[in-house]
């Protein structure tokens, strides 16, 4: 990919969720939630402090997260639908 997002913005994967429920119904991709989980892909250098100082982030390319619901701006990158978002807009990392 030739993408490098700026500042403290984050590029994720959205990842599939199971397309069964616990007991076995087969759910269709048109009933399907989007995700709120995802793979970093990319992220920025960070923010600055008012000093100038930069702010490292805390998550990394191939971390797995879970983001909201409606968090970032769906694009698509070299024929892949992403999304970029503010590492603020991440909730957690997974694992």
């Amino acid at each position: 990919m030739k993408f490098r997002p700026l500042h403290d913005r984050v590029v994720v994967r959205r990842v599939d969720s199971e397309a069964k429920t616990a007991g076995g119904i087969i759910i269709p991709d048109t009933a399907k939630e989007k995700p709120q989980e995802g793979e970093v892909v990319a992220v920025g250098p960070g923010g600055r402090k008012d000093n100038g100082d930069l702010i490292a982030l805390d998550v990394k390319a191939g971390d797995r997260v879970l983001f909201g619901k409606w968090s970032g701006t769906e694009v698509k990158i070299d024929g892949e639908d992403l999304l970029i978002m503010k590492e603020s807009d991440i909730m957690g990392v997974v694992g």
